[in-house]
């Protein structure tokens, strides 16, 4: 089964587990998007097409990531005029998988997963705290040894600035 949608102005040839590159849309890797617009179905005995679209059909698919396309250059230039611009685009692209494609208003099987990452967040951030401690421990003694480094310094600056006098002139004859 196959089905022809529209999305971001374009029209998409899709069957399931196919992997398509979209204009973007909301969504974090791994949810669950539903594209309604569909234009045209085919495969089981023939092809069925909407006016504009299909009523109760819609296309389920898994966002995989967001990303940017390849950089296009926009340069305008008009003869003569000494007018030249250059600029680039680059284009915000959705990588979606198809996992089905419903007809008669069903509603998609799949659920997007969603992760518990909030556990995993507290021991990092309890780690932060304890290496900010220990950073606000060195310091001061970093200070100390930084003191007595800047004393030494200037008295290698005060050599540097008495260079050696140049040779004498030689006498005009």
């Amino acid at each position: 089964m196959f089905a022809v949608i529209r999305t971001g102005g374009k029209q998409y040839r899709v069957a399931p587990n196919d992997i398509i590159e979209i204009e973007k849309i909301a969504g974090k890797p791994g949810d669950i998007v539903e594209l309604g617009e569909v234009i045209l179905l085919g495969g089981d005995g023939g092809p069925k097409t909407g006016s504009p679209t299909i009523a109760g059909a819609l296309v389920a698919a898994e966002v995989i990531e967001q990303k940017r396309g390849e950089k296009i250059i926009v340069f305008k230039k008009k003869r003569r005029k000494n007018y030249r611009r250059k600029n680039g685009h680059r284009q915000s692209l959705t990588a979606l998988r198809i996992t089905e494609i419903l007809t008669d208003g069903k509603k998609p099987s799949k659920q997007a997963a969603k992760p518990e990452p909030k556990k995993a967040e507290k021991a990092p951030a309890a780690a932060k705290v304890k290496s900010e401690t220990a950073k606000s421990e060195t310091k001061p003694v970093a200070k100390k040894a930084g003191a007595k480094g800047a004393a030494k310094k200037p008295a290698t600056r005060a050599a540097a600035k008495t260079p050696a006098k140049k040779p004498a002139a030689k006498p005009k004859k």
